[in-house]
């Protein structure tokens, strides 16, 4: 069994839901271990009836910090202490809820890219129509250059292979028209590298292309990525919503067919279903979770990082693009 080092001290609502999450996530049968202060682990624990195994960090690095500064200088932080567990094969996986920033470079820092990549990015899976589509970058790299879209267009081909089971994925880069000549520089360079390789490349897509089947993968930066899918969560948020206050007026015999509907409708659109974004392009299985993760996201976290070293994720991608 996988075992999944958790940042028990990042994000928003640490080191509660934090800590409540790992305890979930161990209920449901992963392995997991928390990183942290421990007195203030503890007794988070025994109010949980919980026995799970604590690794000692004194720091925390928190949002406002300069990602890269903070790993050299905090280097008894908990995410430099969770990586480094990954990286001494004391754990299989890591999982943090703290800055993504802060993460991306103690993946980099700690655990280095792997073979071939150029830069690491973040895969999200969001649930469309048909299938799930996978997004990346998804928020690690806000600059980034054509050929690194060619990389992840390479990465998300082989998240949808392994997680979605899609022979030969559609990669689509995410633009402002279908034409080949839309969008900046980066997108026109990146769309002829794209259309010179071997993947299944569809063309340019757009925005509102996530809600049909359009394509298995999104390839864009990190800006774009990030908006995406922060707009994408507000809007489902705001339709749930509203349809929730619609629905309550129905009457009784009506809202009791409609109920389950609504809340099978909504266990599939929450994005804290899915955890979080698996860190793809390091020597190690990396999710990245939502700051504002509660317990559930983060159990869902951990259970995306425990699979994700079950499937060796990394070696996959190591293979892939070290070639």
């Amino acid at each position: 069994m996988a075992r999944v080092a958790l940042d028990a001290m990042g994000g928003d609502h640490a080191p509660d839901e934090i800590i409540a999450g790992g305890v979930a996530a161990a209920e449901a049968g992963h392995d997991v271990i928390l990183v942290g202060e421990p007195s203030v682990i503890a007794g988070r624990l025994d109010a949980l009836g919980s026995d799970l195994p604590v690794v000692a960090a004194g720091q925390v690095i928190e949002m406002d910090e300069n990602p890269a500064r903070a790993i050299r200088e905090k280097t008894d932080s908990s995410i430099a202490v969770v990586a480094r567990l990954v990286k001494t094969g004391e754990a299989d996986a890591m999982v943090s809820a703290g800055s993504t920033g802060a993460t991306l470079a103690a993946a980099t820092v700690i655990l280095r890219r792997a073979p071939g990549v150029l830069r690491p990015a973040v895969a999200s899976i969001f649930p469309t129509p048909g299938s799930h589509t996978v997004v990346l970058d998804s928020g690690a790299n806000p600059d980034c250059k054509p050929e690194h879209l060619v990389q992840f267009g390479i990465m998300g081909a082989l998240v949808a292979e392994l997680y979605l089971g899609v022979d030969h994925p559609r990669v689509g880069l995410l633009n402002i028209g279908e034409e080949e000549n839309k969008g900046r520089e980066l997108e026109k360079s990146a769309f002829a590298l794209l259309a010179s390789t071997d993947l299944n490349f569809i063309g340019n897509v757009e925005g509102r292309d996530l809600a049909s089947d359009r394509a298995d993968v999104f390839v864009t930066d990190g800006f774009t990525g990030n908006v995406l899918l922060k707009t994408t969560e507000g809007a489902v948020q705001f339709i749930v919503e509203f349809l929730q206050t619609a629905l309550i007026k129905l009457p009784p015999e009506d809202l009791a067919v409609v109920t389950p509907v609504m809340a099978e409708v909504r266990q599939a659109l929450d994005h804290e279903e899915h955890g979080g974004g698996h860190l793809l392009g390091t020597n190690g299985v990396v999710v990245i979770a939502h700051g504002s993760s509660s317990r559930i996201a983060i159990a869902n976290a951990v259970a995306m990082a425990s699979d994700g070293a079950d499937r060796d994720l990394a070696g996959h991608v190591a293979r892939r693009l070290g070639t």
